[in-house]
């Protein structure tokens, strides 16, 4: 191992950190911006989905880009375009800014995304074991530090404009300053474009298990809270709900990549899987928040390293479309995690909350018979090489 590849490992952990926190200081400002914007709840929510909706076209375009120019190129041009977007929603001053606003921050998002998991999957192709759990979990890190941010930053009297633009500011000197330890394309010469290949049935496979799983995630961003208040939690009890789910996630992810060397991605899918299914169908059965709590926390925990397992099998199917089969897979769970919201809801009118989340069991269940799908491909090993096939420039 090379001095370049660690270097590149600690550039990649910069922009996961980087990312998360750029979005989370989005999420920490949403009351403020919405009420600049002078909007209500429910003309918030479809502008929700044009921030979806950016974010997969801005997957879909980073990805073949990606394979072409190398994550040294798309990764730090995405993080600053992305880190750039962020300043907009704090400029907005009614829902037509802020919905453009939003279109470009989601595409700036996306591009940096599956640019930052594209190159995670050539430094872990480098690495020849699993890394990629512990990049996931530099993303939610950098959330917990945007949440830090802006509570500090609000409570000194900040606009989001201000806020934003000074996270806008730190974020290109970030990139700016880890860009040269990325590393160059590994993509072999001459090789055919991405764009011009059929998908494999795999990563179709792929696409769809990140569906389901990354789904069961947005119930919980969504509805983990409200699950709690149902059971006669206070508040700042039901609060902990997410925060119970979210802190197990880090800490799995934080573990995972150490399990999957041992056991291979196809236990920590299922078994993992498995867990989560268990767990959530703990805290929906469960009449008291006690368990529920612990119920939402057993899911984090289970749900922690599938995520990683299905992005570092897409990027590693073939190393010369990486990224164009990394935006695949990324762009549909992305859609599974905003249909998360839009699936429970119109459950909840029929039934009570608690007997909708064994949908997302149900999902998770099926994840778990399917896990075979990780299984790296006959021939394919993720050992280092020397020189280019590594990604290490002399």
């Amino acid at each position: 191992m090379t001095g370049s590849l660690r270097a590149a490992r600690l550039a990649t952990f910069a922009f996961f950190a980087l990312n998360g926190f750029l979005l989370g200081m989005w999420i920490v400002h949403i009351p403020a911006i919405e009420h600049r914007a002078g909007i209500d709840h429910a003309t918030l929510g479809r502008l929700l989905l044009v921030l979806g909706a950016g974010a997969v076209a801005g997957m879909r375009i980073a990805g073949p880009l990606t394979d072409r120019a190398g994550g040294r190129v798309i990764v730090p041009l995405s993080a600053v375009l992305c880190a750039a977007a962020l300043v907009l929603p704090g400029l907005a001053t009614d829902a037509w800014t802020l919905g453009a606003a939003l279109l470009v921050l989601g595409l700036g998002n996306g591009a940096l995304d599956v640019a930052m998991n594209a190159h995670a999957v050539q430094v872990e192709r480098g690495y020849g074991r699993p890394v990629m759990s512990a990049f996931h979990a530099t993303f939610s890190i950098g959330g917990v530090l945007a949440a830090l941010t802006g509570a500090r930053t609000l409570s000194w009297g900040w606009s989001p404009a201000a806020a934003l633009g000074a996270a806008a500011v730190l974020g290109a000197a970030v990139a700016a300053a880890a860009a040269p330890a990325l590393l160059r394309s590994g993509r072999e010469p001459g090789a055919a474009s991405p764009a011009r290949r059929r998908t494999p049935r795999r990563i179709w496979g792929l696409a769809v298990l990140a569906l389901m799983v990354m789904l069961c995630e947005g119930v919980a961003n969504d509805w983990s809270v409200l699950h709690l208040r149902e059971l006669d939690a206070s508040p700042g009890t039901a609060a902990l709900a997410y925060g119970a789910f979210s802190a197990a996630m880090t800490a799995g992810r934080l573990l995972a990549d150490r399990v999957a060397a041992r056991t291979g991605p196809v236990v920590v899918l299922r078994n993992g899987a498995a867990l989560a299914a268990l767990g959530l169908a703990g805290a929906a059965l469960s009449p008291w928040a006690a368990p529920a709590l612990i119920g939402w926390a057993v899911f984090g925990a289970g749900l922690s390293g599938c995520v990683p397992q299905l992005f570092s099998a897409a990027g590693h199917h073939d190393r010369d479309a990486a990224g164009a089969n990394v935006s695949r897979v990324a762009g549909l769970g992305y859609l599974g995690m905003l249909a998360g919201p839009a699936v429970i809801g119109p459950l909840t009118q029929v039934m009570p909350l608690g007997l909708t989340f064994f949908l997302p069991v149900a999902l998770c269940a099926a994840a778990a018979s399917a896990a075979g799908l990780v299984r790296p491909r006959p021939g394919v090993t993720a050992r280092p090489a020397a020189g280019r096939e590594s990604g290490v420039s002399a």
